[in-house]
């Protein structure tokens, strides 16, 4: 409900601010410590990754309440901006974007962690898990770059808004594709924000959507092996469809007016 994010949201901004905040039966607050402040901008952010890769990973439509939250916090804090995105970059890459090249001597382990997997004891997470996780984190950012927090006042521009959104995409598009991460994040990328992207950029955003199906679709083949095709299936129809219709569909879960009412 927009009530109980109003809350959270509060919550979170008066324990930024110095306040003392009631939680789990006691007072905190970051005054209480001279890194406190310092420390609570480091979890909070890294949090809000978690969100991204757990939350969202499963249920899509949560990258909204979530991104509106940490837009608003971001834009009165910057600090967590900042922070936030140096634990995405870390823990996704492909958000800068970028795909970590393997360095000489340096351990297959530390590689794959590097792109992203989780390690453990030498063991490799499985890649529909790993994929999972990725595709919540560019959503949670997709959703982030459109989004404001309705209660604020709006007199600066967008502390991230959607220019690096359409920076992340053009970048996105001059890197040589990889079999099934770079169509899944694309298609991603697109059913979240490609809406938002289109009322700001117009034809120079279908121009790029045109590129995608005739230039950019056919190099992900060239690197896909049979197995691997779901994403790109995917990502081959969202964009014909769009281009047909000549429309972005809305992203499901986006927050309506009438969210704020309840």
């Amino acid at each position: 409900a927009g009530s109980k994010l109003r809350e959270v949201f509060d919550k979170i901004n008066n324990l930024l601010s110095g306040k003392a905040v009631q939680t789990e039966g006691q007072t905190v607050s970051v005054t209480q410590h001279p890194q406190g402040l310092e420390f609570v901008y480091y979890k909070l952010a890294e949090k809000f990754v978690k969100h991204g890769e757990g939350e969202v990973s499963f249920h899509h439509d949560s990258a909204f309440p979530i991104a509106v939250v940490l837009s608003g916090i971001w834009e009165l804090h910057p600090r967590v901006g900042d922070i936030f995105l140096a634990h995405l970059h870390k823990k996704c890459p492909y958000a800068v974007p970028f795909y970590p090249a393997r360095k000489e001597g340096t351990s297959m382990e530390e590689f794959q962690r590097m792109l992203g997997y989780e390690v453990h004891d030498s063991k490799v997470e499985e890649q529909d898990h790993f994929l999972k996780r990725m595709s919540g984190m560019i959503r949670l950012y997709a959703a982030i770059i459109q989004l404001r927090w309705p209660y604020g006042n709006k007199q600066g521009a967008h502390p991230h808004g959607l220019s690096y959104g359409w920076r992340w995409l053009a970048q996105m598009l001059n890197l040589e594709p990889l079999a099934d991460v770079t169509a899944m994040l694309l298609l991603d990328f697109l059913e979240v924000c490609g809406s938002a992207l289109v009322k700001q950029y117009g034809v120079q955003f279908w121009k790029t959507m045109f590129f995608i199906q005739k230039s950019y679709i056919p190099r992900i083949e060239a690197v896909t092996s049979a197995g691997q095709m779901g994403c790109l299936s995917r990502l081959k129809s969202f964009v014909q469809k769009c281009l047909q219709e000549k429309e972005i569909p809305v992203p499901k879960g986006v927050l309506t007016p009438s969210f704020w009412r309840t």
